[in-house]
């Protein structure tokens, strides 16, 4: 079962990457263009968010199942690969799902549709930055991730 729920985890990155640049790319021509701000905008945006909570619930059960309350805290200071995965990522992560949920609702109250979306815009380019560098990418040899 952990297995299948890391890959899920793994797989779902990807998704998510895709979404938040769409919805980045959506919300900056729309506030460049100041179109209105429409349903299908909103739709973009929304399961942007969506996705980012799901794929942080993935990594809550994962790393739930993995070490169950079982952390280590010793071990933190000597494996990188510890101190990754239980502070770095998880905090990261956490704070992009924050951000990113705090633009979408407070770009809700908003009037003025350019506005609506550089707000958008910009805290999801906040998100996707954080999620970028919390990500254990492959090259990053210590912490032994693959692509998917």
């Amino acid at each position: 079962m952990l297995s299948g729920i890391r890959h899920a985890h793994s797989g779902l990155r990807w998704i998510v990457l895709i979404l938040l640049l769409l919805a980045i790319a959506n919300a900056f021509s729309g506030w460049r263009s100041k179109k209105s701000y429409t349903d299908k905008d909103k739709k973009i945006h929304l399961f942007a968010m969506i996705f980012v909570h799901i794929q942080v619930l993935i990594g809550f059960i994962s790393y739930y199942l993995n070490l169950g309350g079982k952390v280590n805290f010793g071990a933190i200071k000597e494996s990188p690969m510890i101190r990754f995965f239980t502070v770095e990522h998880m905090t990261m992560m956490l704070i992009a799902m924050i951000v990113i949920t705090i633009g979408f609702s407070r770009s809700k109250k908003i009037k003025e549709t350019p506005l609506r979306f550089r707000l958008v815009f910009m805290t999801y380019l906040i998100g996707l930055v954080l999620i970028l560098a919390g990500i254990p990418w492959p090259f990053r040899a210590a912490l032994g991730a693959g692509w998917f």
